[in-house]
Parts: structure tokens; sequence; C-alpha cells
């Protein structure tokens, strides 16, 4: 094989709102946490373990401002982007890593009826970047049952 592949997909829930950066030029990015959890039970002690992986989650442009508007610490997404690793050097001169996931798509998974955590406000499910598509065939509306173009 040639090629390479870089893809990560994840669902989970939000550590925290979604935190704005804006540039000069007019793009922006949006920064959130997003936790993933593996639950197994320990074979040596019959216990339930559940473990959280925490996994930063870099979103741009307009899809940062979607997530703004409409995601909330507590809501159930599912992000679908790329690995970067970042290095850096901090005030203290010490050199810095961290592992981002730069975002290419996303769904709210949340449904806007229930509240995604207490004290957060609902939230819509979709946004114009994830609405779903109406259910018509070939741009004949879904209402019209006598007429179509299966060959059967």
């Amino acid at each position: 094989m040639t090629g390479t592949l870089n893809k990560v997909m994840l669902i989970g829930h939000t550590g925290d709102d979604v935190k704005m950066h804006y540039f000069e030029g007019g793009g922006s990015i949006g920064r959130f946490p997003l936790a993933t959890n593996e639950v197994y039970t320990n074979k040596a002690t019959g216990q339930r373990v559940e473990n959280t992986e925490w996994h930063n989650i870099v979103v741009r442009n307009k899809a940062a401002e979607i997530c703004e508007k409409y995601l909330k610490k507590g809501d159930k997404v599912y992000v679908e982007g790329r690995l970067k690793s970042r290095k850096w050097t901090d005030d203290k001169g010490i050199e810095r890593y961290s592992v981002e996931i730069q975002c290419t798509d996303f769904t709210f998974l949340t449904p806007k009826n229930e509240p995604s955590s207490p004290g957060t406000q609902n939230t819509p499910t979709n946004s114009p970047a994830t609405a779903p598509k109406n259910d018509t065939f070939a741009g004949q509306s879904a209402g019209n049952d006598n007429e179509d173009d299966l060959p059967f």
C-alpha cells in the first residue's frame, strides 16, 4: 500500500463549552475536551472498572462557530478528524507536547429536548452542517406514493 491514513472517529461527551479564538483575518478556532469511556470487568477481582480518556478537539472557522453555538458541557457528540501533534516551550523553558484531534466532521447526538447535564440549556441536535437530508427520491415529494421510478 502506498498511501497512509490518519483518521480518528470518537463518540463522547464534552467536558466543557467550546472556547473560541478569533483571528484578524476573520478565521476562528474552537477548542473543547471530549471524554470517551471504556468499561470492563476485572477478571481477578470481578469489579467493574471504568476508564475515561480525554481528547483535545480543535474545530475551525464556520464549524467552530456552529459548535460554539450548539454544543454545551456534557453534550454527546460524534467527532471525526485527524491526529495532530504539537510541541512548544512553556514559560519556564520546558518543552511540552500535546496531541489534538483536528475535527473535519461532527454530528450532535444529544436530543434537543433532553438536557445534557444539570444546569445547562436544551440544545438543538442539528445544525446547518449536520442537518438530516429530506427523505425524497430524485426530487419527488415524499407524500406522493402513487408515482415512483422503481423498475418493479
